[in-house]
C-alpha cells in the first residue's frame, strides 16, 4: 500500500465518501445484473434483456446537458436528492409481476441512467473539496477498486437473491442502499463553491466544450482514452467467441475471465494513485495502452492460461487510463466547470465503446475474432506511442485554462 493511499484510508471524510460509494455500488450491481435476468423470465426475450442496458448507458449520449444541471446546484445536496429519488422510486418495481409490466423495470432503469450520469458529474466536482490535490489519483484508484470489487461480490449475492426470493428482495436490497449512502453523502462535512450565476444553457454547455478545446493536455489525455475504449469496445464485441470459437469451453466461462479481469482492475486501481505521482498522466496512459495491447493479443491465442493472463492485463491496463482521466479532469478543470466537463468527457470515452461493440459485433459475421483481436492489438501499439506525445504549451493570457485549487475542507 502506497503512503498516497494510507493517507486516503485515515482521511475521515474520504473514508466516509468511499463508504458511501462501497453501499451505493454493491446494491447498484446486484440490481443491474438482476434487472435483466428478471425482464428475461418475465418476457422469455433475450432482445429485450439486453435492452435493459442499453437503458441504463443511453442517457450518456447527453452527459453534456446533464452535467450542466450538476454545475448549477451545490453537489452534496444534489447527491442527496438523486439518492433519495432513486431510494423512493425503486420500490415501484414491486409492482412488476407479468410480462405486462416489464415496461416499469425500463422506466426505472432508464431513471437509473439518468442518475449515474448526474451523480457521475457531481462526485467529479465534489471529489477535491473532500481529498487535497495529490492524493486525488490514489482516492480515484481506489474508488475504482472499491466499484470493480463489488462487481464481483454483489451480481453473485444479487443472483442468488433472485434464485431463492425473485426480484423484490434484490430491488429493496438497493432501495436500501441507496438510502445509506443518502445519509453517507448528508455526514460530509465540506466547503463548496457556490455555483456561478444562471447563464444560457447554450452558453454553459459551449463553455465545458470550450475548456476542453483550449486545454491541449487534458484533450490529449480524453482523445487517448476514447480511442483506448474504441479498442476495449471491439474487445467486449467478440467475448463470446473467444470463449466458444477460441477455447471450446461453455458461455458460463465468461465468468471466470469476468473475475480475472475485475482482479487486474482491482490493482490498477489500487496502484494508479503512486504511478501517476511517479511517471505523470502522460507515461501511466503509455504503459497502460501498452499492457492493454498485450491483453488484446494474449485472447487471440487458443490457450487457457494465455486467455486468463490477457484479462489479467486487460483489467490492468484500462482502468489506469479512465483513472488518469478522471484525475486530470478534477486537477486541471475550475470548480465552476467540473459537473459539464466531467459529463463531457464520460461521453466522448464511452460512446465511441458502444459504437465499436455495434462494429465488433457486425464484423464478427465476418471475420474471425482472432483477426479483430490482433488488429486492436495492433492498433493500440500507435496510441501507446501517440499517448506519450507532448502537447503544445497552452497559450497565456486571459483564455487560457486554469486549474483548479481543491476547496478547503470543513473540519
Amino acid at each position: 500500500m502506497s503512503w498516497g493511499t494510507a493517507r486516503v484510508l485515515t482521511d475521515r471524510h474520504a473514508c466516509r465518501y468511499l463508504g458511501g460509494v462501497l453501499v451505493s455500488g454493491f446494491g447498484t450491481a446486484a440490481m443491474l445484473l438482476v434487472s435483466g435476468i428478471w425482464v428475461k423470465e418475465l418476457s422469455g426475450s433475450s432482445s429485450l434483456a439486453a435492452l435493459v442496458t442499453l437503458g441504463v448507458w443511453a442517457p450518456t449520449l447527453v452527459g453534456p446537458l446533464l452535467g450542466l444541471l450538476a454545475d448549477r446546484f451545490r453537489r452534496r445536496p444534489l447527491l442527496i436528492v438523486l439518492h433519495a429519488v432513486m431510494a423512493a422510486l425503486l420500490p415501484v418495481l414491486l409492482l412488476v409481476d407479468s410480462a405486462t409490466r416489464v415496461w416499469l423495470i425500463f422506466v426505472v432503469m432508464t431513471a437509473y441512467g439518468i442518475s449515474f450520469v448526474l451523480s457521475d458529474a457531481a462526485e467529479a466536482a465534489l471529489v477535491p473539496a473532500v481529498v487535497s490535490g495529490p492524493l486525488l489519483g490514489d482516492f480515484n484508484g481506489l474508488r475504482t477498486t472499491i466499484n470493480e470489487g463489488m462487481k464481483l461480490l454483489a451480481p453473485l449475492a444479487g443472483a442468488g437473491l433472485f434464485a431463492a426470493y425473485g426480484a423484490h428482495p434484490v430491488v429493496l436490497l438497493d432501495a436500501a442502499t441507496f438510502v445509506l449512502a443518502g445519509i453517507v453523502f448528508w455526514s460530509l462535512r465540506v466547503r463548496e463553491q457556490p455555483p456561478g450565476r444562471p447563464e444560457r444553457w447554450s452558453r454553459q454547455l459551449a463553455d465545458g466544450w470550450g475548456h476542453l478545446r483550449r486545454h491541449r493536455a487534458l484533450r490529449h489525455i480524453v482523445g487517448c482514452a476514447a480511442l483506448t475504449m474504441v479498442l476495449m469496445g471491439l474487445n467486449g464485441a467478440v467475448a463470446y467467441a473467444v470463449v466458444d470459437a477460441g477455447l471450446g469451453q461453455p458461455p458460463e466461462f465468461n465468468g471466470v475471465l469476468a473475475t480475472v479481469q475485475g482482479v487486474g482492475s482491482l490493482l490498477g486501481g489500487l496502484a494508479a494513485g503512486s504511478l501517476l505521482r511517479r511517471f505523470g498522466d502522460r507515461r501511466v496512459v503509455a504503459g497502460a495502452v501498452a499492457v492493454f495491447a498485450v491483453g488484446l493479443a494474449l485472447r487471440a491465442t487458443t490457450s487457457v492460461g494465455l486467455v486468463v493472463a490477457g484479462g489479467l492485463a486487460v483489467g490492468l491496463g484500462v482502468p489506469l487510463v479512465l483513472v488518469t482521466v478522471w484525475t486530470a479532469v478534477q486537477r486541471e478543470t475550475p470548480g465552476e466547470l467540473v459537473g459539464r466537463v466531467a459529463s463531457t468527457v464520460n461521453t466522448l470515452t464511452f460512446g465511441p465503446s458502444t459504437v465499436a461493440l455495434l462494429a465488433g459485433a457486425s464484423l464478427l459475421e465476418l471475420v474471425d475474432h482472432r483477426l479483430i483481436l490482433l488488429a486492436a492489438a495492433v492498433a493500440a501499439v500507435p496510441l501507446a506511442l501517440w499517448s506519450l506525445r507532448t502537447p503544445p504549451t497552452p497559450p497565456s493570457g486571459p483564455d487560457a485554462p486554469v486549474s483548479v485549487r481543491p476547496a478547503e475542507r470543513a473540519g
